[in-house]
């Protein structure tokens, strides 16, 4: 199931985000992880901003290149927002400890999932962000899971 859109610059960037947030909260899916595609500028960082605002965490989200995992706890649910991009070896995510995240109340944001090559959980959805012109950014949504595809199938998205 793919859901091609497009995306008016930053603010519809992050507010897609914030669908994303308000579609797992209406369907009740409590765990969840989310790989963010695309190439530099694309706004993975603001999706992500998008959903951590969605669910409620209002100061600021900054982008975790350097930190490579931010923790955010909010209204109940631990979020982790995580960027792969300067790992120099896929082998290097071991020492993350991501794999050991996921469960009951969790959220993993994932960019730059590739650089991990198949060294992370599974996704339930992911997202695609793609520069089509100026702000403007093509994005896809696909559910490799039942609970990606609840989701998709909520009427918030």
């Amino acid at each position: 199931m793919a859901d091609p859109r497009h995306l008016d610059g930053p603010d519809a960037t992050e507010a897609a985000g914030q669908k994303l947030a308000a579609a797992m909260r209406a369907t009740g899916v409590d765990e969840l992880i989310v790989y963010l595609v695309g190439d530099l500028g694309a706004g993975k960082t603001t999706f992500a901003r998008g959903f951590l605002r969605g669910w409620g965490h209002l100061d600021r989200v900054p982008s975790p290149t350097y930190t490579l995992v931010e923790p955010y706890e909010s209204e109940g649910a631990r979020i982790y927002h995580i960027d792969l991009y300067r790992l120099n070896d896929a082998a290097e995510v071991d020492h993350l400890g991501i794999a050991e995240l996921p469960g009951s109340g969790v959220v993993l944001l994932i960019e730059w999932p590739e650089r991990a090559a198949g060294r992370l959980p599974a996704p339930d959805l992911r997202i695609s962000l793609e520069v089509v012109a100026n702000d403007r950014r093509a994005i896809e949504i696909t559910a490799p899971s039942g609970a990606g595809q609840r989701l998709l199938g909520n009427k918030n998205m």
